[in-house]
């Protein structure tokens, strides 16, 4: 294992520690380092709060600042943060609207925000996302995975709480984009958590995971390499089969950390040209590493149905680490 480290130990708190140095003018780290928040908080918004396990950056931190999250929780590598984690950015963040979580669909991050809203003292709401179609259940998971669908519910959801929606507002519209959301992933390789110093899986080189999850979870099945326009095919049909629809759409091609641009790029052209053979439209677009799993070799798809008013509060303004457009 190579890695860009002093040691696994104070791996997260001195990379918590560059990202609040390098981002100063939108973020502040909170004390211990139990989140990051927004430095210039609005008045009266509903306060968006996400959070999980490192190794997926930019998710969640990077997309903390105007137009998305207010703070983001991280906890150690692919593991969840905790309640008093939570619990402390929602009595930073909450301005008097409120606060809402949105959690990806993994057991620990689940009952760690459960917790964290029953100890709350004002109004908080969940919105939880389960876009992955790979597989129904996993021994993460009670029902799908919350995947890089995620960034699209933070992203919409934000725009609209700073557009002025209310808490009740924000989390019906997270919860319709959810529902509107599907993605799969493909692994080309393993990732390598620091601590455990070798691949999370075996694979061989003329392999590949179809359906793979984003801390490495076994996907629909091993198969061997095949093409990138044969990739696109089988995720493509899976996605439109499980949307059941057609009509306008975000085609979000996301890498897992150790894949090209020019190969998501490539990836993306694939899809596109597929999901409109199916009367899938994609008139918003997104590329690049924005939900990684370390140094994952390989990509997912997102796919999320768009009307006149999700796709307005896309294009609103936002400034983030990862995103920003309109400012």
């Amino acid at each position: 294992m190579k890695k860009l480290m002093n040691g696994t130990d104070t791996m997260l708190a001195e990379s918590l520690d560059g990202f609040a140095a390098a981002h100063g003018d939108l973020v502040v780290l909170g004390p211990e380092r139990k989140f990051v928040r927004r430095k210039s908080l609005k008045a009266g918004k509903p306060a968006l709060i996400s959070g999980g396990g490192s190794g997926h950056e930019p998710l969640h931190a990077g997309f903390v600042g105007f137009g998305m999250l207010d703070a983001a929780c991280p906890g150690q590598v692919f593991t969840s943060p905790t309640p008093d984690q939570m619990l402390e950015a929602a009595e930073v963040a909450d301005t008097g609207g409120g606060v809402l979580f949105i959690v990806k669909n993994y057991e620990g991050d689940v009952m760690n925000f459960d917790m964290a809203r029953e100890m709350a003292s004002g109004s908080v709401a969940t919105v939880i996302t389960n876009d992955d179609v790979a597989v129904k259940n996993s021994s993460y998971t009670t029902g799908r995975r919350g995947v890089a669908g995620t960034l699209v519910v933070e992203r919409i959801a934000g725009a609209a709480a700073e557009a002025g929606a209310d808490l009740a507002a924000v989390k019906a519209l997270g919860d319709a984009v959810n529902a509107a959301t599907r993605s799969m992933g493909v692994a080309l390789s393993s990732c390598t958590v620091p601590a455990a110093g070798k691949p999370t899986f075996a694979i061989a080189g003329d392999e590949m995971e179809m359906g793979v999850g984003i801390h490495g979870e076994p996907g629909r099945r091993r198969v061997k390499l095949m093409s990138a326009d044969a990739i696109a095919d089988e995720m493509v049909t899976a996605i439109a089969a499980d949307l059941n629809g057609t009509g306008d759409a975000l085609l979000l091609v996301n890498g897992f950390g150790g894949t090209p641009l020019m190969e998501l790029y490539l990836m993306y052209h694939a899809a596109a040209e597929r999901l409109k053979a199916r009367g899938i439209r994609p008139i918003r677009s997104l590329v690049g590493n924005y939900v990684t799993s370390l140094d994952m070799a390989g990509c997912s798809l997102t796919v999320t149905m768009l009307d006149g008013k999700t796709a307005a509060l896309w294009d609103s303004p936002v400034h983030t680490p990862a995103l920003r457009w309109g400012m």
